[in-house]
């Protein structure tokens, strides 16, 4: 009677996610010892690291999914800690028995890497890359963030989780989730925030490699990367590690910012990166009093740079979102809130819902076209 009782106990532990690997606790052979007398059961839980934060969470869903099993009137919960072997057990199971590498530039990976660009610094590209990823988060998208502006980190800012550490093991950490969205910044990994990066280019290109291999990213169905802006080391990185990535240019509508923007395209162009179009951020914005639209960055400058890029790439680049200019997305980055959770009404907020719809749109390839074959 015992062993049948051991095995719905063990049934019912199978329920239980672990909340960071998203795996069954059988699975991931976290389960060390399930006894069963007298209505108590007793269950040893081993944890990845010690002091794991998800303790507490663990105990509560392992307490709730007992409730299946009748014949348990009470529960003595322990929890040890994994020895070398078993959290490299762990670290295969994850990694589906390959060795360390990149999931994205997997041949079967079915994530869509989007690396989000500019010219240069100052138009609000990292709050396009976060409020782009809580839209489509919200959609019901798995998205994650890479923060690969290694010099001038801020999405943690951004995302509200500055300070944050991520959970390792040994060499394999998990990603910070806030918003529905899973965020890895190289700030995550520096003794004091307030510490500087003073990385040469070869090093730039195994930190950007350690970050995307490295990370138990589980399974994404899109992820951002905030890109240093510029054409250097990082960008030449990306098109080599992930030479399926696609391109998205930001903007303001200022003209001579939009000179600088086109760059970023180009050696996207050169890499042989798919260039998805170009958004225009900081953009008209209506007068409160009268309602006509002030251009307080010029205008035009989106629309220009995808007509250069246009040009360059012998196919159309459209501007595919126009950002307006609102201290609403200012005030939510300093708040460490995206403009969807501080102000869901904002202008703004359908901008990047917009964005997202152009997103989803796959382009048209030769996929299920009948093709008239002789023999």
């Amino acid at each position: 009677m015992s062993a049948e009782i051991i095995e719905k106990i063990t049934a019912a532990l199978s329920t239980v996610i672990d909340p960071e690997l998203h795996k069954p606790l059988t699975e991931l052979g976290m389960v060390e010892k399930v006894e069963f007398a007298d209505g108590k059961a007793d269950i040893s839980i081993l944890l990845t690291i010690s002091g794991c934060p998800m303790r507490d969470r663990l105990q509560n869903d392992i307490t709730e999914s007992l409730k299946t099993v009748p014949e348990v009137t009470s529960l003595h919960l322990g929890f040890g800690v994994m020895n070398e072997v078993q959290r490299n057990n762990v670290k295969k199971i994850i990694r589906g028995g390959r060795e360390k590498f990149i999931p994205f530039a997997q041949p079967d990976s079915l994530t869509r890497v989007i690396g989000v660009a500019s010219g240069k610094g100052g138009v609000g590209k990292s709050s396009v890359t976060v409020n782009l990823a809580v839209a489509a988060a919200a959609r019901g998208l798995k998205v994650g963030i890479l923060d690969a502006d290694v010099y001038g980190h801020s999405v943690p800012r951004l995302m509200g989780i500055v300070g944050q550490r991520p959970t390792a093991i040994d060499q394999t950490f998990i990603p910070i989730e806030a918003f529905g969205v899973k965020v890895v910044s190289m700030e995550m990994f520096k003794p004091e925030r307030s510490d500087p990066v003073a990385y040469r280019g070869p090093l730039l290109h195994r930190v950007l490699e350690q970050l995307l291999s490295d990370a138990y990213w589980g399974d994404l169905d899109l992820l951002l990367l905030d890109l240093p802006p510029g054409t250097g080391d990082i960008a030449i990185s990306l098109g080599q590690l992930l030479p399926a990535s696609e391109i998205i240019v930001v903007t303001t509508p200022q003209l001579a910012a939009a000179e600088v923007a086109e760059r970023a395209g180009r050696i996207a162009h050169q890499l042989k990166q798919h260039i998805i179009g170009v958004v225009e951020n900081m953009s008209d914005i209506a007068c409160a009093k009268c309602g006509e639209p002030i251009s307080i960055f010029g205008s035009g400058g989106g629309q220009a740079a995808a007509d250069r890029l246009s040009s360059l790439v012998g196919a159309d680049v459209p501007v595919i979102a126009t950002i307006p200019f609102t201290s609403e997305l200012r005030e939510g980055g300093d708040q460490g809130q995206p403009l969807r959770e501080s102000h869901p009404n904002s202008p703004a907020v359908h901008a990047f819902e917009k964005l997202v719809d152009a997103l989803m749109v796959k382009p048209r390839s030769l996929v299920g076209v009948p093709l008239t074959l002789h023999t």
